[in-house]
C-alpha cells in the first residue's frame, strides 16, 4: 500500500505574506512480506515428529508418469523413423553420390574439378533434368555481372553448385536420349564442362583476365545449351518444385 503525506507548510515570502503550500508528496512502498511457514506436523509421539508426505508422494507419481510418457513417445518416434528410412524423402547417413554412365568426366582426373560431393540432387526425371539444365544455363549466363576482380570467389562457389547439378543432369539426359541424339548432347556437355573447369581454375587462382576471357567463351556454349536442350512441359510440372530447394539446402556445403 502507498501512503501520501499532504501536510500544509507555512512559508514567508519577501513581502512578509504567509503562503500555505502543499508539501511534496512522499511516496512510500511497502514490500510484500512472505512469512516462512513450518511444515505441518501430522503426528508427534515420543519426541519424534513426521512431516506431510503427501506432496512428496505426488511429486514422485508425477515424475514416474512423465518418465513413462517419455518412453512411450520415444518408442513411437523410433518406430516411425525406422518405417521412414526407405520412403525416399530423406537419407539415413551421407548423401549418396550418383553414378555416371557416360563419358563426360575429365579423362585425366575421372571427374570434373567443379563437381562437389554432399549436394542433394532431386530426382525429377529426364524431362525435369532437361528443364533444370536450361534453367541453370540461364543462371550461369546471368553470372557475367559477378565476373569481377574482387568477386571471383563468389563466381567459383556459384559455379560449383550449378555445375555439379548440371553434370549429373546431363548424364541422365544423355542416357535417356534416342541413339541419334546421344553423341551431339555428349559433345555439347563436354565442351561446356571443359570451359567450366577452366573458369573454375582461373577463379581459384584469382586470375581475373583469364576468368573474363574464359567466361566469354563459356557464355556462347551456355546459350547453345539453352537452344539445343528441349523439354516437354507435360509430365513433370508437379515435380519441379523439389529442385527449388537445392540452393538453400546445399549452399553451405559448396
Amino acid at each position: 500500500m502507498s501512503s501520501t503525506a499532504m501536510a500544509p507548510t507555512p512559508l514567508a515570502n519577501v513581502h512578509s505574506v504567509t503562503d500555505t503550500l502543499l508539501a511534496i508528496p512522499i511516496l512510500t512502498r511497502s514490500r510484500p512480506h512472505t512469512a516462512w511457514t513450518r511444515p505441518q506436523i501430522l503426528a508427534s509421539s515420543g519426541g519424534s515428529t513426521s512431516t506431510a508426505a503427501a506432496p512428496q508422494q505426488a511429486s514422485r507419481r508425477t515424475a514416474l508418469g512423465l518418465g513413462l510418457a517419455s518412453i512411450a513417445l520415444a518408442g513411437g518416434f523410433v518406430d516411425r523413423a525406422s518405417l521412414a528410412e526407405d520412403n525416399g524423402y530423406w537419407y539415413i547417413g551421407p548423401i549418396p553420390v550418383p553414378p555416371i554412365y557416360n563419358k563426360i568426366a575429365n579423362e585425366a582426373t575421372g571427374t570434373r574439378s567443379f563437381v562437389r560431393s554432399g549436394i542433394y540432387i532431386a530426382n525429377i526425371g529426364e524431362e525435369g533434368s532437361r528443364y533444370r539444365i536450361r534453367k541453370y544455363a540461364f543462371d550461369l549466363l546471368a553470372l557475367g555481372d559477378l565476373v569481377q576482380k574482387d568477386l571471383l570467389n563468389y563466381v567459383r562457389r556459384y559455379l560449383r553448385l550449378k555445375g555439379t547439378i548440371m553434370y549429373y543432369d546431363f548424364d541422365k539426359v544423355i542416357s535417356a536420349a534416342p541413339e541419334p541424339e546421344k553423341q551431339p548432347i555428349l559433345d555439347l556437355a563436354n565442351r561446356l564442362f571443359d570451359k567450366l573447369e577452366k573458369l573454375e581454375d582461373a577463379a581459384k587462382r584469382d586470375d581475373f583476365p583469364a576468368a573474363e576471357a574464359v567466361y566469354k567463351d563459356a557464355a556462347v556454349i551456355l546459350q547453345e545449351v539453352r537452344d539445343e536442350i528441349k523439354y516437354q512441359s507435360v509430365g513433370f510440372l508437379g515435380a519441379i518444385g523439389l529442385w527449388n530447394l537445392n540452393i538453400l539446402k546445399s549452399a553451405a556445403s559448396v
